[in-house]
């Protein structure tokens, strides 16, 4: 289901998959962060998702002019996931809230895998 926002001068309507794959560039530009997973529900397993496929792994909730996000990520061997998630709600809330001009109220993460770096 679209958003909706009207002001002074008509609507604007944003599409979730839009704040999806733009919270998914966000994300992935952040320390530690090695990309979005898609976990399949079948068997359980995590894939790495591609830069194509960013929004695949964030569900989006609108709910009047507050967004939810649920991120699946893949974080990088050795860092700390507390740093890691605050450094990433920071920049998600911040950018986000900047782009649509809409709340960022919640966001959880995920850590659904680590993958080593080299």
């Amino acid at each position: 289901m679209s958003v909706r926002m009207n002001n002074n001068l008509g609507s604007i309507v944003i599409d979730p998959n839009v704040i999806a794959t733009y919270a998914g560039s966000v994300a992935v530009e952040c320390f530690g962060i090695v990309g979005m997973a898609s976990v399949s529900m079948k068997d359980g397993l995590v894939k790495l998702l591609g830069r194509d496929h960013l929004g695949h792994g964030i569900n989006v909730r609108v709910s009047g002019n507050r967004i939810e996000l649920d991120f699946h990520v893949i974080v990088s061997y050795g860092v700390s996931i507390s740093a890691v998630a605050e450094n990433l709600v920071d920049s998600v809330s911040y950018k986000l809230e900047a782009f649509t001009g809409m709340e960022v109220s919640k966001i959880n993460i995920y850590v659904e895998g680590v993958k080593v770096i080299d």
